[in-house]
């Protein structure tokens, strides 16, 4: 086994489309996830994970259904399993995403945005 640390921007460098995560770590079940995003992504929830959101560079903000919570870079933001919301990145925002590798991109709604095979970086 080869236990090599990971470079963060180098990830980060090697993609620049949108809403498309990779997974560059896994642990006890959970995958570590780097994206980019930028304009709104769809309504969703997940049924049965939680969802970590860290922010990397940019202002992320995730909107609920009763108010919207502003997520700036070195912050963090979890969504609890069953809450509907949508991130929304006005300008390109990179996050890591922390969430069990059953987690579905958009959750209970599929279409264009739905990611199912995910590259590793």
């Amino acid at each position: 086994m080869s236990i090599e640390k990971v470079n963060i921007a180098d990830k980060l460098s090697l993609f620049n489309d949108y809403w498309n995560p990779r997974i560059v770590g896994e642990l006890n079940g959970q995958l570590v996830k780097l994206a980019k995003f930028e304009g709104e992504f769809v309504w969703h929830q997940h049924e049965n994970e939680d969802e970590m959101f860290l922010v990397i560079s940019g202002i992320l903000k995730m909107e609920f259904r009763d108010k919207i919570v502003e997520v700036n870079p070195g912050e963090f933001i979890i969504v609890p399993k069953g809450v509907e919301h949508k991130p929304v990145a006005e300008s390109e925002v990179s996050v890591m995403l922390f969430e069990p590798n059953t987690t579905l991109n958009t959750g209970n709604t599929r279409g264009e945005l739905t990611k199912e095979n995910l590259e590793k970086i």
